[in-house]
């Protein structure tokens, strides 16, 4: 728990508003929860997670879009009929990369330590918000799209660069 929240905190997720203050006026409070799991490797993982079913349905889009699976596989096809490597990884804590658009607070709880009945604004992408996925994926093509890469007409979700003459 303790590695978690020092994460969360590492990514500036909550703005604190100090010990019992008021809810401010255009946000919704919402519990946190700490969800606990166990990995395939048997690492124990903690994950601090919004109750998103408790806001208001958003207005916006909330869609996240994934390549498909027939996407993966003929890019791998197309890779080794030409001699091109794959890279893939993997990105830490990717939903605290991006910021949420919805105004939510909660109240900090015994979890938190010294900052238990402080009043918190979520800043960042929490888990389990409703737009949580779609700020994510935006953030990400923007990465994208400042790398060169630009998105497939076949398949939005896979993208593509110009690598020169390698």
């Amino acid at each position: 728990m303790k590695a978690e929240l020092d994460q969360l905190f590492e990514y500036k997720t909550f703005r604190d508003l100090g010990k019992n203050a008021p809810k401010p006026q255009g946000y919704q409070e919402i519990p946190l929860r700490m969800v606990f799991d166990v990995k395939q490797s048997l690492k124990r993982k903690a994950r601090l997670v919004a109750r998103g079913d408790k806001t208001d349905p958003p207005r916006d889009s909330v869609y996240s879009g994934v390549a498909s699976l027939r996407s993966l596989r003929i890019v791998c096809f197309l890779a080794e009929l030409n001699g091109l490597e794959i890279t893939g990884g993997d990105i830490g804590n990717a939903y605290l990369e991006a910021f949420t658009k919805e105004k939510v607070c909660t109240r900090a709880g015994p979890e938190f330590g010294p900052l238990e009945g402080h009043m918190l604004i979520v800043e960042k992408a929490l888990y389990g918000l409703r737009t949580s996925g779609a700020r994510f994926h935006a953030k990400f093509a923007d990465t994208l799209r400042t790398l060169g890469f630009i998105p497939t007409y076949a398949d939005p979700d896979v993208w593509i660069r110009d690598a020169g003459n390698c």
